[in-house]
Protein backbone atom coordinates (compact mmCIF):
# COMPACT_ATOMS: atom_id res chain seq x y z
CA UNK A 1 0.00 0.00 0.00
CA UNK A 2 1.01 3.62 -0.51
CA UNK A 3 1.15 6.54 1.83
CA UNK A 4 -2.12 7.85 3.22
CA UNK A 5 -4.15 9.71 0.57
CA UNK A 6 -2.13 8.29 -2.33
CA UNK A 7 -2.70 5.73 -5.03
CA UNK A 8 -0.54 4.76 -7.99
CA UNK A 9 -1.27 5.51 -11.60
CA UNK A 10 -1.67 1.76 -12.10
CA UNK A 11 -4.32 1.59 -9.34
CA UNK A 12 -6.14 4.57 -10.84
CA UNK A 13 -6.35 2.94 -14.28
CA UNK A 14 -7.49 -0.35 -12.73
CA UNK A 15 -10.23 1.48 -10.82
CA UNK A 16 -11.37 3.19 -14.04
CA UNK A 17 -13.60 0.36 -15.28
CA UNK A 18 -15.72 2.80 -17.28
CA UNK A 19 -12.83 3.89 -19.50
CA UNK A 20 -12.90 7.59 -18.63
CA UNK A 21 -9.11 7.79 -19.10
CA UNK A 22 -6.73 6.28 -21.64
CA UNK A 23 -2.98 6.08 -21.03
CA UNK A 24 -0.94 7.70 -23.82
CA UNK A 25 2.50 7.70 -22.27
CA UNK A 26 4.10 6.70 -18.95
CA UNK A 27 7.85 7.26 -19.26
CA UNK A 28 8.41 6.74 -15.52
CA UNK A 29 6.16 3.67 -15.34
CA UNK A 30 2.68 3.25 -13.89
CA UNK A 31 3.74 2.92 -10.26
CA UNK A 32 4.19 6.67 -9.73
CA UNK A 33 2.19 8.00 -6.78
CA UNK A 34 -0.84 10.23 -7.30
CA UNK A 35 -1.89 12.40 -4.37
CA UNK A 36 -4.54 14.70 -5.85
CA UNK A 37 -5.39 16.84 -8.86
CA UNK A 38 -4.92 20.31 -10.30
CA UNK A 39 -7.66 21.70 -12.55
CA UNK A 40 -6.27 24.03 -15.20
CA UNK A 41 -3.74 26.49 -13.85
CA UNK A 42 -4.35 27.06 -10.13
CA UNK A 43 -1.49 29.52 -9.68
CA UNK A 44 2.04 29.32 -8.30
CA UNK A 45 0.96 28.95 -4.67
CA UNK A 46 -0.65 25.55 -5.25
CA UNK A 47 1.60 22.52 -4.94
CA UNK A 48 1.71 20.26 -7.99
CA UNK A 49 3.72 17.55 -6.23
CA UNK A 50 2.37 14.10 -7.09
CA UNK A 51 -0.82 15.55 -8.57
CA UNK A 52 -2.56 14.95 -11.88
CA UNK A 53 -3.08 18.11 -13.92
CA UNK A 54 -6.38 18.31 -15.82
CA UNK A 55 -5.46 20.43 -18.84
CA UNK A 56 -8.84 22.17 -19.05
CA UNK A 57 -8.36 25.14 -21.37
CA UNK A 58 -4.56 25.09 -21.16
CA UNK A 59 -3.68 23.88 -24.65
CA UNK A 60 -4.36 26.73 -27.08
CA UNK A 61 -1.57 25.75 -29.47
CA UNK A 62 1.17 23.20 -29.94
CA UNK A 63 3.63 25.53 -28.20
CA UNK A 64 1.22 26.03 -25.29
CA UNK A 65 0.77 22.25 -24.95
CA UNK A 66 4.51 21.65 -24.79
CA UNK A 67 5.01 24.51 -22.34
CA UNK A 68 2.19 23.28 -20.07
CA UNK A 69 3.56 19.75 -20.01
CA UNK A 70 7.07 20.95 -19.16
CA UNK A 71 5.74 23.31 -16.47
CA UNK A 72 3.63 20.56 -14.88
CA UNK A 73 6.69 18.28 -14.75
CA UNK A 74 8.93 21.08 -13.37
CA UNK A 75 6.49 21.58 -10.50
CA UNK A 76 6.43 17.87 -9.68
CA UNK A 77 3.13 16.74 -11.22
CA UNK A 78 2.67 13.01 -11.73
CA UNK A 79 0.63 13.21 -14.94
CA UNK A 80 -1.31 15.46 -17.31
CA UNK A 81 -4.78 14.64 -18.68
CA UNK A 82 -5.65 16.08 -22.09
CA UNK A 83 -9.01 16.20 -23.84
CA UNK A 84 -9.79 13.35 -26.23
CA UNK A 85 -8.97 14.35 -29.77
CA UNK A 86 -6.47 16.99 -28.57
CA UNK A 87 -4.10 17.43 -31.49
CA UNK A 88 -0.86 16.82 -29.64
CA UNK A 89 2.10 17.27 -31.94
CA UNK A 90 5.10 14.97 -31.74
CA UNK A 91 7.14 17.62 -29.92
CA UNK A 92 4.56 17.71 -27.09
CA UNK A 93 4.75 13.92 -26.73
CA UNK A 94 8.55 14.11 -26.96
CA UNK A 95 8.54 16.75 -24.21
CA UNK A 96 6.52 14.48 -21.90
CA UNK A 97 8.96 11.64 -22.64
CA UNK A 98 11.97 13.84 -21.89
CA UNK A 99 10.67 15.24 -18.60
CA UNK A 100 9.29 11.86 -17.49
CA UNK A 101 5.64 12.82 -16.98
CA UNK A 102 2.68 10.58 -17.82
CA UNK A 103 0.07 11.68 -20.35
CA UNK A 104 -3.54 10.48 -20.32
CA UNK A 105 -6.46 11.29 -22.62
CA UNK A 106 -10.01 11.92 -21.47
CA UNK A 107 -12.60 9.86 -23.37
CA UNK A 108 -14.58 11.77 -26.03
CA UNK A 109 -17.89 11.04 -24.31
CA UNK A 110 -16.65 12.19 -20.88
CA UNK A 111 -16.22 15.70 -19.49
CA UNK A 112 -13.84 17.17 -16.91
CA UNK A 113 -16.36 16.58 -14.10
CA UNK A 114 -16.25 12.85 -14.90
CA UNK A 115 -12.47 12.87 -14.65
CA UNK A 116 -12.53 14.77 -11.35
CA UNK A 117 -15.12 12.38 -9.91
CA UNK A 118 -13.03 9.41 -11.01
CA UNK A 119 -9.89 10.76 -9.36
CA UNK A 120 -11.63 11.55 -6.08
CA UNK A 121 -13.32 8.15 -6.00
CA UNK A 122 -10.15 6.25 -6.84
CA UNK A 123 -8.36 8.06 -4.00
CA UNK A 124 -11.22 7.22 -1.61
CA UNK A 125 -11.12 3.62 -2.80
CA UNK A 126 -7.41 3.40 -2.12
CA UNK A 127 -7.81 5.08 1.26
CA UNK A 128 -10.72 2.84 2.29
CA UNK A 129 -8.61 -0.29 2.04
CA UNK A 130 -5.97 0.79 4.56
CA UNK A 131 -5.84 0.14 8.28
CA UNK A 132 -9.40 -1.18 8.62
CA UNK A 133 -10.41 -4.81 8.98
CA UNK A 134 -13.66 -4.48 7.03
CA UNK A 135 -12.05 -2.55 4.19
CA UNK A 136 -9.02 -4.83 4.02
CA UNK A 137 -11.27 -7.90 3.93
CA UNK A 138 -13.22 -6.30 1.09
CA UNK A 139 -10.23 -5.10 -0.95
CA UNK A 140 -10.15 -6.64 -4.40
CA UNK A 141 -13.57 -8.29 -4.10
CA UNK A 142 -15.83 -5.36 -4.85
CA UNK A 143 -19.38 -4.95 -3.56
CA UNK A 144 -20.00 -8.71 -3.41
CA UNK A 145 -17.11 -9.12 -1.00
CA UNK A 146 -18.31 -6.11 1.00
CA UNK A 147 -21.80 -7.63 1.34
CA UNK A 148 -20.33 -10.89 2.65
CA UNK A 149 -18.03 -9.11 5.11
CA UNK A 150 -20.85 -6.88 6.40
CA UNK A 151 -23.03 -9.95 6.88
CA UNK A 152 -20.28 -11.44 9.06
CA UNK A 153 -19.91 -8.25 11.11
CA UNK A 154 -23.65 -7.67 11.60
CA UNK A 155 -24.93 -11.24 11.80
CA UNK A 156 -27.59 -10.38 9.20
CA UNK A 157 -28.38 -10.91 5.53
CA UNK A 158 -27.18 -7.97 3.42
CA UNK A 159 -28.34 -6.26 0.26
CA UNK A 160 -26.58 -3.24 -1.24
CA UNK A 161 -28.86 -1.19 -3.52
CA UNK A 162 -28.57 1.91 -5.70
CA UNK A 163 -31.01 4.83 -5.56
CA UNK A 164 -33.30 3.04 -8.03
CA UNK A 165 -33.54 0.11 -5.57
CA UNK A 166 -31.67 -2.20 -7.90
CA UNK A 167 -29.65 -4.84 -6.06
CA UNK A 168 -25.96 -4.30 -6.74
CA UNK A 169 -24.71 -7.01 -4.36
CA UNK A 170 -26.01 -9.31 -1.64
CA UNK A 171 -24.71 -11.81 0.88
CA UNK A 172 -25.60 -15.50 0.77
CA UNK A 173 -29.30 -16.23 1.20
CA UNK A 174 -30.04 -18.90 3.77
CA UNK A 175 -33.14 -21.09 4.10
CA UNK A 176 -34.54 -18.75 6.78
CA UNK A 177 -34.67 -15.75 4.43
CA UNK A 178 -38.07 -14.07 4.25
CA UNK A 179 -40.04 -13.97 1.01
CA UNK A 180 -39.38 -10.25 0.44
CA UNK A 181 -35.61 -10.79 0.43
CA UNK A 182 -35.95 -13.76 -1.92
CA UNK A 183 -38.12 -11.88 -4.43
CA UNK A 184 -35.84 -8.81 -4.24
CA UNK A 185 -32.72 -10.84 -5.02
CA UNK A 186 -34.38 -12.97 -7.71
CA UNK A 187 -35.89 -9.90 -9.39
CA UNK A 188 -32.71 -7.85 -9.09
CA UNK A 189 -34.59 -4.99 -7.46
CA UNK A 190 -37.00 -4.18 -4.64
CA UNK A 191 -40.60 -4.89 -5.81
CA UNK A 192 -42.58 -1.79 -6.74
CA UNK A 193 -45.26 -2.48 -4.14
CA UNK A 194 -42.59 -2.54 -1.45
CA UNK A 195 -41.07 0.77 -2.62
CA UNK A 196 -44.56 2.34 -2.56
CA UNK A 197 -45.09 1.03 0.96
CA UNK A 198 -41.75 2.46 2.14
CA UNK A 199 -42.57 5.79 0.54
CA UNK A 200 -46.02 6.00 2.16
CA UNK A 201 -44.62 5.08 5.56
CA UNK A 202 -42.09 7.92 5.40
CA UNK A 203 -39.13 5.57 5.74
CA UNK A 204 -37.61 6.60 2.42
CA UNK A 205 -37.79 10.27 3.35
CA UNK A 206 -36.03 9.46 6.62
CA UNK A 207 -33.44 7.33 4.83
CA UNK A 208 -32.54 9.96 2.23
CA UNK A 209 -32.34 12.76 4.81
CA UNK A 210 -30.51 10.94 7.62
CA UNK A 211 -26.92 9.89 8.05
CA UNK A 212 -27.78 7.51 10.86
CA UNK A 213 -28.62 3.83 10.92
CA UNK A 214 -32.39 3.35 10.80
CA UNK A 215 -33.93 0.52 12.84
CA UNK A 216 -37.09 -1.27 11.69
CA UNK A 217 -38.40 -3.77 14.23
CA UNK A 218 -39.75 -7.15 13.20
CA UNK A 219 -43.34 -7.08 11.95
CA UNK A 220 -45.14 -10.40 11.48
CA UNK A 221 -43.22 -12.40 8.88
CA UNK A 222 -40.92 -9.46 8.18
CA UNK A 223 -37.74 -9.72 10.28
CA UNK A 224 -35.91 -6.90 12.03
CA UNK A 225 -33.92 -4.68 9.66
CA UNK A 226 -31.19 -2.05 9.88
CA UNK A 227 -30.79 0.40 7.00
CA UNK A 228 -28.29 3.14 6.20
CA UNK A 229 -27.87 5.47 3.25
CA UNK A 230 -24.60 5.55 1.30
CA UNK A 231 -23.52 9.12 0.60
CA UNK A 232 -20.63 10.97 -0.99
CA UNK A 233 -20.93 14.41 0.58
CA UNK A 234 -24.52 15.45 -0.13
CA UNK A 235 -24.89 13.09 -3.08
CA UNK A 236 -27.05 10.02 -2.47
CA UNK A 237 -25.53 6.87 -3.96
CA UNK A 238 -27.60 4.02 -2.50
CA UNK A 239 -28.25 2.11 0.71
CA UNK A 240 -27.32 -1.01 2.70
CA UNK A 241 -30.00 -3.22 4.29
CA UNK A 242 -29.28 -5.79 7.00
CA UNK A 243 -32.06 -8.30 7.78
CA UNK A 244 -32.13 -10.59 10.84
CA UNK A 245 -33.05 -13.76 8.94
CA UNK A 246 -33.56 -16.51 11.51
CA UNK A 247 -31.13 -15.03 14.04
CA UNK A 248 -30.52 -11.86 16.02
CA UNK A 249 -28.35 -9.06 14.70
CA UNK A 250 -25.05 -8.60 16.54
CA UNK A 251 -24.83 -5.93 19.30
CA UNK A 252 -22.44 -3.82 17.19
CA UNK A 253 -24.39 -4.26 13.94
CA UNK A 254 -25.27 -0.56 13.72
CA UNK A 255 -21.67 0.62 14.01
CA UNK A 256 -20.58 -2.05 11.50
CA UNK A 257 -23.24 -0.83 9.07
CA UNK A 258 -22.06 2.77 9.48
CA UNK A 259 -18.52 1.77 8.61
CA UNK A 260 -19.76 -0.32 5.68
CA UNK A 261 -21.53 2.75 4.24
CA UNK A 262 -18.19 4.59 4.24
CA UNK A 263 -16.34 1.68 2.62
CA UNK A 264 -19.08 1.35 -0.02
CA UNK A 265 -18.79 4.93 -1.31
CA UNK A 266 -16.00 4.45 -3.88
CA UNK A 267 -17.55 1.20 -5.07
CA UNK A 268 -20.89 2.88 -5.76
CA UNK A 269 -19.24 5.86 -7.42
CA UNK A 270 -17.32 3.40 -9.60
CA UNK A 271 -20.60 1.67 -10.43
CA UNK A 272 -22.21 5.00 -11.34
CA UNK A 273 -19.25 6.01 -13.51
CA UNK A 274 -19.35 2.63 -15.26
CA UNK A 275 -23.09 2.94 -15.97
CA UNK A 276 -22.78 6.56 -17.01
CA UNK A 277 -19.77 5.75 -19.18
CA UNK A 278 -21.60 2.97 -21.00
CA UNK A 279 -24.59 5.23 -21.64
CA UNK A 280 -22.48 8.16 -22.80
CA UNK A 281 -20.32 5.94 -25.03
CA UNK A 282 -23.44 4.61 -26.75
CA UNK A 283 -24.87 8.12 -27.10
CA UNK A 284 -21.57 9.33 -28.57
CA UNK A 285 -21.48 6.39 -30.99
CA UNK A 286 -25.10 6.91 -32.11
CA UNK A 287 -24.53 10.64 -32.63
CA UNK A 288 -21.43 9.85 -34.70
CA UNK A 289 -23.25 7.19 -36.72
CA UNK A 290 -26.20 9.46 -37.52
CA UNK A 291 -23.97 12.44 -38.20
CA UNK A 292 -21.50 10.52 -40.36
CA UNK A 293 -18.59 11.54 -38.11
CA UNK A 294 -15.76 9.37 -36.83
CA UNK A 295 -15.14 5.67 -37.38
CA UNK A 296 -18.48 4.20 -38.49
CA UNK A 297 -17.39 0.59 -37.85
CA UNK A 298 -16.37 1.42 -34.27
CA UNK A 299 -19.65 3.26 -33.68
CA UNK A 300 -21.67 0.28 -34.94
CA UNK A 301 -19.63 -2.12 -32.81
CA UNK A 302 -20.17 0.03 -29.72
CA UNK A 303 -23.93 -0.09 -30.33
CA UNK A 304 -23.90 -3.82 -31.04
CA UNK A 305 -25.19 -3.32 -34.61
CA UNK A 306 -24.13 -5.82 -37.30
CA UNK A 307 -22.68 -4.12 -40.41
CA UNK A 308 -25.28 -5.73 -42.71
CA UNK A 309 -28.29 -4.55 -40.68
CA UNK A 310 -30.83 -2.70 -42.84
CA UNK A 311 -32.07 0.35 -40.96
CA UNK A 312 -33.69 3.75 -41.30
CA UNK A 313 -33.81 6.94 -39.29
CA UNK A 314 -37.00 8.54 -37.96
CA UNK A 315 -36.93 12.09 -36.59
CA UNK A 316 -39.67 13.75 -34.53
CA UNK A 317 -39.45 17.52 -34.03
CA UNK A 318 -41.69 20.09 -32.44
CA UNK A 319 -43.80 21.57 -35.23
CA UNK A 320 -44.86 25.07 -36.28
CA UNK A 321 -47.87 25.17 -33.93
CA UNK A 322 -45.43 25.05 -31.00
CA UNK A 323 -44.12 28.47 -31.93
CA UNK A 324 -40.71 29.59 -33.08
CA UNK A 325 -37.29 29.44 -31.48
CA UNK A 326 -37.25 28.94 -27.73
CA UNK A 327 -41.04 28.61 -27.59
CA UNK A 328 -40.94 25.53 -29.81
CA UNK A 329 -38.42 24.01 -27.46
CA UNK A 330 -40.35 24.94 -24.32
CA UNK A 331 -41.60 22.64 -21.55
CA UNK A 332 -44.66 21.42 -23.49
CA UNK A 333 -42.54 20.46 -26.49
CA UNK A 334 -39.88 18.76 -24.41
CA UNK A 335 -42.47 16.80 -22.39
CA UNK A 336 -44.10 15.30 -25.45
CA UNK A 337 -40.69 14.50 -26.94
CA UNK A 338 -39.75 12.60 -23.78
CA UNK A 339 -42.88 10.48 -24.24
CA UNK A 340 -42.06 9.92 -27.92
CA UNK A 341 -38.48 8.91 -27.06
CA UNK A 342 -39.75 6.25 -24.65
CA UNK A 343 -42.27 5.00 -27.20
CA UNK A 344 -39.66 4.81 -29.97
CA UNK A 345 -37.25 2.88 -27.73
CA UNK A 346 -39.95 0.30 -27.00
CA UNK A 347 -41.21 0.06 -30.60
CA UNK A 348 -38.96 -2.88 -31.39
CA UNK A 349 -35.90 -4.62 -29.99
CA UNK A 350 -32.78 -2.96 -31.31
CA UNK A 351 -34.17 0.56 -31.82
CA UNK A 352 -31.59 3.13 -30.71
CA UNK A 353 -32.86 6.55 -29.60
CA UNK A 354 -30.99 9.84 -29.39
CA UNK A 355 -32.69 12.65 -27.46
CA UNK A 356 -31.73 16.21 -28.40
CA UNK A 357 -33.26 19.58 -27.58
CA UNK A 358 -36.34 19.99 -29.73
CA UNK A 359 -36.22 16.55 -31.33
CA UNK A 360 -35.91 12.78 -31.06
CA UNK A 361 -33.90 10.65 -33.49
CA UNK A 362 -34.49 6.90 -33.74
CA UNK A 363 -32.36 4.38 -35.65
CA UNK A 364 -34.81 1.61 -36.55
CA UNK A 365 -33.83 -1.91 -37.70
CA UNK A 366 -35.90 -2.80 -40.77
CA UNK A 367 -37.18 -6.31 -41.36
CA UNK A 368 -36.51 -7.44 -44.88
CA UNK A 369 -36.12 -3.89 -46.14
CA UNK A 370 -39.85 -3.17 -45.74
CA UNK A 371 -40.32 0.60 -45.34
CA UNK A 372 -43.77 0.02 -43.83
CA UNK A 373 -41.98 -0.82 -40.57
CA UNK A 374 -40.54 2.68 -40.53
CA UNK A 375 -43.81 4.27 -41.60
CA UNK A 376 -45.49 2.41 -38.73
CA UNK A 377 -43.26 4.08 -36.16
CA UNK A 378 -43.67 7.51 -37.80
CA UNK A 379 -47.46 7.10 -37.77
CA UNK A 380 -47.48 5.97 -34.13
CA UNK A 381 -45.33 8.90 -33.00
CA UNK A 382 -47.58 11.34 -34.87
CA UNK A 383 -50.70 9.80 -33.32
CA UNK A 384 -49.23 9.72 -29.84
CA UNK A 385 -48.22 13.37 -30.01
CA UNK A 386 -51.63 14.39 -31.35
CA UNK A 387 -53.45 12.51 -28.57
CA UNK A 388 -51.34 13.88 -25.71
CA UNK A 389 -53.35 16.60 -23.88
CA UNK A 390 -51.69 20.01 -24.05
CA UNK A 391 -48.82 18.68 -26.15
CA UNK A 392 -46.96 20.80 -28.66
CA UNK A 393 -47.43 19.89 -32.32
CA UNK A 394 -44.87 17.42 -33.65
CA UNK A 395 -43.63 16.67 -37.18
CA UNK A 396 -42.23 13.21 -37.95
CA UNK A 397 -39.99 12.40 -40.90
CA UNK A 398 -38.53 9.04 -41.94
CA UNK A 399 -35.55 8.54 -44.23
CA UNK A 400 -35.08 5.77 -46.76
CA UNK A 401 -33.85 2.35 -45.69
CA UNK A 402 -30.06 2.19 -45.54
CA UNK A 403 -28.24 -1.03 -46.41
CA UNK A 404 -26.05 -0.76 -43.32
CA UNK A 405 -25.77 1.32 -40.13
CA UNK A 406 -22.42 2.45 -41.53
CA UNK A 407 -24.33 4.60 -44.04
CA UNK A 408 -27.26 5.53 -41.78
CA UNK A 409 -26.22 9.20 -41.97
CA UNK A 410 -27.83 9.34 -45.44
CA UNK A 411 -31.17 8.20 -43.99
CA UNK A 412 -30.83 10.75 -41.19
CA UNK A 413 -30.21 13.52 -43.74
CA UNK A 414 -33.38 12.52 -45.61
CA UNK A 415 -35.41 12.41 -42.41
CA UNK A 416 -34.22 15.95 -41.65
CA UNK A 417 -35.32 17.09 -45.10
CA UNK A 418 -38.73 15.42 -44.71
CA UNK A 419 -39.34 17.37 -41.49
CA UNK A 420 -38.32 20.61 -43.22
CA UNK A 421 -40.76 19.95 -46.08
CA UNK A 422 -43.58 19.21 -43.63
CA UNK A 423 -42.75 22.37 -41.68
CA UNK A 424 -42.92 24.51 -44.84
CA UNK A 425 -46.37 23.23 -45.78
CA UNK A 426 -49.40 25.06 -44.43
CA UNK A 427 -51.52 21.92 -44.14
CA UNK A 428 -51.41 18.19 -44.74
CA UNK A 429 -50.02 15.21 -42.86
CA UNK A 430 -47.60 15.67 -39.99
CA UNK A 431 -45.63 12.53 -40.83
CA UNK A 432 -44.13 11.22 -44.06
CA UNK A 433 -41.53 8.94 -45.61
CA UNK A 434 -38.85 10.36 -47.87
CA UNK A 435 -40.33 8.36 -50.75
CA UNK A 436 -43.70 10.14 -50.26
CA UNK A 437 -42.39 13.61 -51.07
CA UNK A 438 -41.16 13.21 -54.63
CA UNK A 439 -38.88 16.02 -55.87
CA UNK A 440 -39.43 18.19 -52.76
CA UNK A 441 -36.34 16.74 -51.06
CA UNK A 442 -34.16 17.37 -54.11
CA UNK A 443 -35.42 20.94 -54.28
CA UNK A 444 -34.31 21.47 -50.67
CA UNK A 445 -30.90 19.99 -51.49
CA UNK A 446 -30.56 22.39 -54.42
CA UNK A 447 -31.60 25.36 -52.28
CA UNK A 448 -29.08 24.39 -49.59
CA UNK A 449 -26.37 24.17 -52.25
CA UNK A 450 -27.12 27.54 -53.88
CA UNK A 451 -27.71 29.49 -50.65
CA UNK A 452 -24.01 30.45 -50.23
CA UNK A 453 -23.93 31.63 -53.88
CA UNK A 454 -27.06 33.72 -53.36
CA UNK A 455 -25.72 35.28 -50.15
CA UNK A 456 -22.57 36.44 -51.98
CA UNK A 457 -24.39 37.78 -55.06
CA UNK A 458 -25.53 41.24 -56.18
CA UNK A 459 -27.62 42.85 -58.93
CA UNK A 460 -31.25 43.82 -59.64
CA UNK A 461 -32.83 40.58 -58.34
CA UNK A 462 -30.85 40.83 -55.10
CA UNK A 463 -31.79 44.49 -54.69
CA UNK A 464 -35.48 43.66 -55.28
CA UNK A 465 -35.62 40.80 -52.76
CA UNK A 466 -33.65 42.53 -50.02
CA UNK A 467 -35.49 45.85 -50.30
CA UNK A 468 -38.94 44.29 -50.49
CA UNK A 469 -38.36 41.92 -47.56
CA UNK A 470 -37.26 44.89 -45.48
CA UNK A 471 -40.57 46.60 -46.42
CA UNK A 472 -42.75 43.59 -45.57
CA UNK A 473 -42.30 41.25 -48.57
CA UNK A 474 -45.40 42.17 -50.61
CA UNK A 475 -43.63 41.95 -53.99
CA UNK A 476 -41.76 38.75 -53.10
CA UNK A 477 -45.03 37.03 -52.17
CA UNK A 478 -46.64 38.24 -55.38
CA UNK A 479 -43.73 37.02 -57.51
CA UNK A 480 -43.77 33.65 -55.74
CA UNK A 481 -47.48 33.16 -56.49
CA UNK A 482 -46.99 34.29 -60.13
CA UNK A 483 -44.10 31.86 -60.68
CA UNK A 484 -45.90 28.98 -58.92
CA UNK A 485 -48.89 29.57 -61.24
CA UNK A 486 -46.57 29.32 -64.29
CA UNK A 487 -47.30 32.94 -65.25
CA UNK A 488 -51.11 32.64 -65.00
CA UNK A 489 -52.06 36.01 -63.49
CA UNK A 490 -55.66 35.03 -62.77
CA UNK A 491 -54.73 31.87 -60.87
CA UNK A 492 -51.97 33.65 -58.95
CA UNK A 493 -54.33 36.51 -58.02
CA UNK A 494 -56.91 34.06 -56.68
CA UNK A 495 -54.25 32.46 -54.52
CA UNK A 496 -53.26 35.87 -53.17
CA UNK A 497 -56.93 36.95 -52.84
CA UNK A 498 -56.26 39.95 -55.09
CA UNK A 499 -57.86 41.45 -58.17
CA UNK A 500 -55.81 40.42 -61.25
CA UNK A 501 -55.17 44.08 -62.09
CA UNK A 502 -53.64 44.61 -58.64
CA UNK A 503 -51.23 41.76 -59.30
CA UNK A 504 -50.41 43.13 -62.77
CA UNK A 505 -49.64 46.52 -61.17
CA UNK A 506 -47.23 44.89 -58.69
CA UNK A 507 -45.45 43.00 -61.46
CA UNK A 508 -45.01 46.26 -63.42
CA UNK A 509 -43.44 47.80 -60.32
CA UNK A 510 -40.93 44.95 -60.29
CA UNK A 511 -39.81 45.89 -63.82
CA UNK A 512 -40.00 49.68 -63.47
CA UNK A 513 -38.47 50.11 -60.02
CA UNK A 514 -35.83 47.39 -60.02
CA UNK A 515 -35.27 46.66 -63.72
CA UNK A 516 -36.15 42.96 -63.30
CA UNK A 517 -37.47 41.37 -66.51
CA UNK A 518 -39.89 38.54 -65.65
CA UNK A 519 -39.95 37.43 -69.31
CA UNK A 520 -36.27 36.46 -69.21
CA UNK A 521 -35.84 32.70 -68.42
CA UNK A 522 -32.61 33.16 -66.46
CA UNK A 523 -34.16 35.93 -64.41
CA UNK A 524 -37.20 33.76 -63.69
CA UNK A 525 -34.93 30.91 -62.55
CA UNK A 526 -32.94 33.21 -60.27
CA UNK A 527 -36.16 34.72 -58.89
CA UNK A 528 -37.61 31.25 -58.29
CA UNK A 529 -34.56 30.30 -56.23
CA UNK A 530 -34.51 33.68 -54.48
CA UNK A 531 -38.13 33.61 -53.33
CA UNK A 532 -37.77 29.98 -52.19
CA UNK A 533 -34.70 30.93 -50.16
CA UNK A 534 -36.49 33.98 -48.79
CA UNK A 535 -39.40 31.77 -47.69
Amino acid sequence: MNKRGQITLRELLAFDEGGVLRLLLAPSGQDVHVSGMIIGDEGPARSYAGRIVLAAGLFHSTGAATASIREAARRGAAAVVVRAGEDLADDALDAAEQVGIALLARAEWADWDDVATLLRSAAAYGEAGRGDRMAEATAGGGLAALASVVAEFTGGSITIEDTQFRVLAHSATGPEADELRRSTILGGRVPDWRVDELRRSGLLRTLWSSGEVIHRPADGDTPERLIIAIRSGREMLGSIWAAADGRSLSPNAASALSRAAEVAVPYLVQHRLRESGARLREEHALRGLLGGEGDMSTHAWTLGLPPDLRCAVVIAETGPDAGEGAAARGPAGERVLEVLALHAASYRTGVRVLRETGRVLALVPVRGGDERDVLGLARELDGLAASTPGAAAVLVGAGSVAASPLVAAGSREEADLVVRVLRARDAGPRHALAADLGPALDVLRVLDAVRPVWERGSGPVYDLVHADLAAGGELVRSIAAYLDAAGDVGRAARRLVLHPNTLRYRLRRVRERFGVDLDDPDTRLLLTLAVRLAA
